[in-house]
């Protein structure tokens, strides 16, 4: 006999009468809490749960028919009639569920395409599989919680930004407060960033920003991408009035389109952003810059370290330029690596010793 029989039965004949209609109330309570917790209205049995049914409502009576709460006293009763008539249990009717293959392959052509269900059946048709038309396709949708219908509209900003990726670029301006002769005074660098290969073109550092500048810094900016061939298709700034008409006037005369963020979407110029927070971190809030000359070989040094030597975890831990290898090296002793050094030790990468 079973382990947890034992202390039920032993319950039950030490209690009295009372005692024993508190514990069925008590049993009726529980389960009616539990139905409440069951995800669907109906519950179906298999025919070994209802022949154990049948088999302990046998022993209660007819009294069966006022404890019975999985299903209905007259489900029991018919239950009751085939049982005393002979008749076999009803076999399962209906086609052969999908199988959890094709339900997983729906669900992700589903999320990877944003394809209605129209559409899905068409692909799964292609792949050789049809045993699924468009109403279980639909169904499954449902089902996994995506919506059967396709994806139409603009789409979303992220979605842009990675079909667009390989030619688009973010500008932003950073400042930083300068010693001269005549005290502090704020300069400014524009900063431009291809957002596939996050490669960063920066200005020199300028006390005066205007018009005639930031058209200079256009256009010296899409002659270093030509240059490094990265191609130019869109621009993404912020509303800045140091940006002018001339400013825009040269990316659109090289078919460039020019896209100014909107307000409250911080993400539109997210990738310019952070590296601007990157330079003022790792570099130039730990100096003090001593002329339009000293901000611009920190700026340049800086780039050139973020560009060459340091990895990045969007570019699988490897720097933006250069050959690396994706093997691992022979083992090497922690004495043996080399540290190389710049402005000063701020910025520090580590190298094999040469062969």
């Amino acid at each position: 006999m079973s382990s947890w029989y034992s202390p039920l039965f032993f319950l039950l004949a030490t209690s009295t009468e009372a005692q024993l209609r508190k514990q069925i109330e008590f049993l009726n309570a529980e389960n009616e809490i539990l139905r409440k917790h069951v995800p669907k209205q109906r519950i179906f049995l298999d025919n070994e749960d209802r022949e154990r049914l049948l088999k302990l409502g046998d022993a209660v009576g007819k009294g069966v028919l006022q404890l019975v709460s999985i299903v209905s006293p007259r489900t029991y009763q018919r239950w009751q009639r085939r049982v005393s008539q002979g008749e076999k249990p009803a076999k399962k009717m209906g086609r052969k569920g999908t199988s959890e293959s094709v339900r997983a392959i729906v669900v992700r052509l589903a999320r990877e395409t944003g394809w209605g269900y129209g559409r899905i059946v068409g692909e799964l048709r292609k792949l050789r599989i049809k045993c699924v038309g468009r109403t279980t396709v639909r169904t499954i949708l449902k089902e996994a919680g995506i919506h059967p219908g396709p994806k139409r509209g603009k789409g979303t900003w992220h979605e842009f930004v990675k079909i667009h990726s390989d030619t688009l670029w973010q500008a932003d301006f950073f400042s930083k407060t300068v010693v001269t002769k005549a005290g502090l005074k704020q300069a400014f660098v524009l900063a431009f960033l291809h957002v596939d290969s996050r490669r960063v073109i920066c200005s020199p550092a300028t006390f005066k920003p205007d018009d005639d500048w930031v058209t200079a810094q256009a256009e010296a900016m899409l002659k270093e991408a030509d240059k490094a061939d990265l191609p130019v298709r869109f621009l993404v700034r912020d509303k800045d009035f140091k940006y002018s008409k001339r400013f825009d006037a040269v990316y659109e005369q090289a078919d460039v389109a020019v896209e100014p963020t909107v307000p409250r979407a911080p993400n539109q110029n997210a990738f310019i952003e952070r590296w601007i927070g990157s330079i003022k971190g790792e570099c130039l809030d730990r100096f003090i810059a001593f002329g339009l000359d000293h901000l611009d070989y920190l700026v340049r040094e800086y780039a050139r370290y973020y560009n060459e030597l340091r990895p990045h975890q969007s570019k699988d831990n490897k720097p933006l330029l250069g050959v690396w290898q994706d093997s691992e090296g022979p083992p090497i002793e922690s004495s043996e690596l080399v540290c190389r050094e710049r402005l000063g030790g701020v910025l520090k990468h580590f190298e094999r010793p040469a062969a």
